[in-house]
């Protein structure tokens, strides 16, 4: 699978129309592109006038013809050591992403937050805490955290929101609710929700639940 070497999406401006005090990067799903979290930004960009908001494309292409969108890595199996070795493959593609994307800023690494969903939130969660200065914020919407089995090599400072479906049947909420116990153990701030009656998406619940906690780390 070719992988792009110069990843790239869709961005809105600070409302404010001046410069950036902070980065949010939104990061899609399996199957999906940078256009489908553009929307998240719409609605938190009232409360957050002075962020730029950016939504890469991830790096390769599916394998499918004829079904466009992305992935961040190829999801054949679906097994632990998949995940493992997909998201350790694809962090410094999105590593070197995010240094380009502050550096245009003039913005340093405690400027940026993370949000993504499924595959995304993978790729949220493997990056943002591996990051050498630790992001503002990390937020996982159902998603998984590749490797609960080696935490010891990441930064603790970063407070992370962890929400998923109760009734999701593509990434199970055990998934979420082991990462946060993995987490918490690490000695990470993690807030955790699982909501009732929610799939495999994000609903205004979640929405509310993402703006409030990055409100809160970004200001608070």
């Amino acid at each position: 699978m070719s992988e792009v070497s110069f990843l790239d999406g869709p961005r809105l401006p600070p409302a404010s129309g001046g410069a950036a005090r902070h980065l949010i990067v939104l990061l899609h799903g399996y199957g999906a592109d940078g256009n489908d979290l553009i929307d998240l930004a719409r609605f938190w960009q009232p409360l957050f006038p002075e962020t730029t908001f950016v939504s890469p494309h991830a790096p390769e292409p599916l394998p499918f013809e004829g079904f466009g969108g992305r992935q961040w890595f190829a999801l054949n199996e679906r097994t632990p050591t998949e995940y493992r070795i997909g998201a350790e493959t694809a962090q410094p593609i999105l590593d070197r992403f995010l240094d380009r994307e502050l550096d245009k800023l003039s913005l340093d690494g405690q400027s940026l937050s993370l949000v993504g969903f499924s595959q995304g939130a993978m790729m949220t969660l493997q990056c943002g805490l591996r990051r050498t200065t630790p992001p503002a914020a990390l937020i996982a919407y159902s998603g998984l955290l590749p490797r609960v089995d080696r935490l010891n090599r990441i930064n603790t400072n970063t407070p992370v929101l962890i929400v998923n479906g109760a009734e999701d049947d593509v990434v199970a909420s055990y998934h979420g609710r082991a990462a946060r116990d993995a987490l918490a153990t690490a000695g990470l701030q993690v807030d955790y929700h699982e909501l009732e009656g929610l799939g495999h998406t994000i609903d205004d619940r979640g929405l509310s639940l993402g703006g409030g906690f990055l409100k809160n780390h970004l200001f608070g």
